[in-house]
């Protein structure tokens, strides 16, 4: 919603400007023009992408048009989930929950957050963590060194649809030049034109610059960014995770580890501790 609202206002702040000052729109309409620009940038994606990236930034444009990557919804079915793991490992045991983490989706543990089993990369992190917990006598240390290596390896991979586009979004101004450039090389076959054809001609080859340079700072290095900031976001969520998993290693507490998971939630979207109590005890009555 917000990229939306954002495109609304650049859109209205350069055109409303421009025929603030009694601009033609008709003039700015320059098909060919944008057929070289956006066919270039669009060519040279794909030869700097393969599928994967394509694929990646396909999915990243979808997250990017909702309001925001996460809730305060998601960060509490996190919260809530880890704590009935927890009561239930120290109630019966880590044995009990192997038949949990081989099918999560049937498990009438994970059943209950629907949020979190949607997150694949959430619920593979957490699944193989407790696995691994399972099957090792790894120490919290090691464990914490474990985790931080396979977010870090998740960031990385989850930073590049934004780096993609952000090399677009860089090439841009230049390609407005190369449309503007032939823009000029067709001007000069109409020189014996009258001056207000070739000022018409030159107008032309002129937007190609001015799209270039719109597009670049106005709409996809923005975006570039926005993706980043998703990325950024699900680097949270998973601390958040790791935080509740090593507190509940080093401490096996479930009231301490989900406390500890808590601080570490960003501070805008983090729940009160007598809100996330009260959802606790709310949970386990169930």
């Amino acid at each position: 919603m917000f990229v939306i609202i954002g495109i609304v206002i650049v859109l209205g702040g350069v055109l409303g400007g421009y025929l603030g000052e009694n601009g033609n729109i008709s003039l700015l309409i320059q098909p060919h023009e944008y057929i070289i620009i956006f066919g270039a940038a669009l060519g040279g994606f794909v030869i700097a992408s393969p599928l994967k990236v394509i694929k990646a930034v396909q999915a990243g444009f979808v997250r990017m048009f909702k309001s925001r990557a996460y809730s305060k919804k998601d960060y509490l079915d996190a919260l809530l989930l880890l704590s009935d793991i927890f009561y239930k490992i120290r109630k019966e045991g880590l044995v009990s929950i192997e038949a949990d983490l081989d099918g999560p989706e049937k498990s009438p543990i994970f059943k209950n957050h629907l949020s979190f089993i949607k997150n694949h990369h959430a619920l593979a992190f957490l699944t193989d963590t407790l696995r691994t917990l399972t099957i090792t006598d790894i120490e919290a240390h090691e464990m914490g060194e474990l985790l931080d290596y396979e977010i870090e390896a998740h960031y990385e991979e989850a930073l590049i649809p934004s780096k993609s586009i952000a090399n677009v979004a860089d090439a841009l101004p230049g390609l407005g030049i190369v449309a503007a450039v032939l823009g000029i090389v067709l001007t000069m076959k109409k020189i014996d034109a009258p001056p207000a054809v070739l000022g018409g001609c030159i107008g032309a080859a002129l937007v190609g610059t001015f799209t270039g340079v719109l597009m670049c700072y106005g709409f996809v290095g923005p975006m570039a960014k926005n993706l980043e900031n998703i990325a950024n976001e699900d680097k949270e969520f998973l601390t958040v995770i790791k935080a509740g998993l090593l507190s509940f290693m080093s401490t096996p507490s479930p009231q301490v580890a989900i406390e500890f998971a808590r601080r570490v939630v960003p501070e805008e979207l983090r729940p009160t501790f007598l809100e996330l109590e009260n959802m606790v005890k709310q949970s386990r009555k169930k």
